[in-house]
């Protein structure tokens, strides 16, 4: 070769050399680009645990499980409680329903006639549907008089044809004077055949 073609050559070389040396840098630029955003991404998806504060979604759950537990439980328990004690309450009422009863039978055993207070008792009755469906008459004694009395009731329920098939005892206590009582006497027979209540007998004491 001349050195006519080797003076045309080398810069022709050194050309392509800065162009391949350009290339080489552009591609490492690329990679040290590529890799970097890799790693920001896998950053930027990765959060820091040590950035958050409070309880994980698993430990939430639990509690919130654990609060509802609880509640109920304590909810059962109330109402366990409230059961009890509204027996407990019946069964008072039931007693002293019964010995009011008694003391009132027992008080007018050897009583003749209607006795001395009819005209200190009335009776009306209580609708079916509060009574489920049983007669049910609500006696109210007033008394009447100017000192502290008690008083004694007989209630007889009555067939079509008259005839006494039930009798029911009901009563008041030390009633101060001009003081009421509305004892309740109810009927336990079925409602068919229906039954009339009657006063018969009321006894001051």
């Amino acid at each position: 070769m001349n050195t006519k073609s080797l003076r045309r050559a080398r810069p022709a070389a050194l050309v392509l050399a800065v162009v391949a040396a350009s290339t080489v840098a552009l591609v490492s630029c690329g990679d040290d680009n590529d890799s970097s955003g890799s790693s920001s991404s896998a950053q930027a998806s990765t959060p820091d645990a040590s950035s958050f504060s409070g309880m994980t979604p698993s430990a939430l759950k639990s509690a919130a499980s654990s609060a509802v537990a609880s509640a109920r439980a304590e909810a059962s328990a109330l109402a366990s409680s409230a059961s009890a004690a509204a027996s407990s309450f019946d069964a008072a009422v039931s007693a002293e329903v019964a010995r009011a009863s008694k003391d009132a039978q027992n008080e007018l055993k050897d009583v003749e006639g209607q006795g001395n207070a009819m005209s200190d008792v009335a009776m009306t009755g209580k609708p079916r549907a509060q009574t489920s469906g049983l007669l049910a008459v609500v006696v109210t004694i007033t008394n009447k008089t100017d000192k502290k009395a008690s008083y004694a009731v007989q209630v007889d329920f009555l067939d079509s044809s008259g005839k006494v098939v039930e009798t029911r005892y009901v009563g008041a206590e030390n009633l101060a004077p001009g003081a009421k009582a509305q004892p309740v006497a109810i009927s336990a027979k079925p409602p068919e055949p229906v039954l009339t209540p009657k006063l018969a007998k009321a006894q001051r004491y």
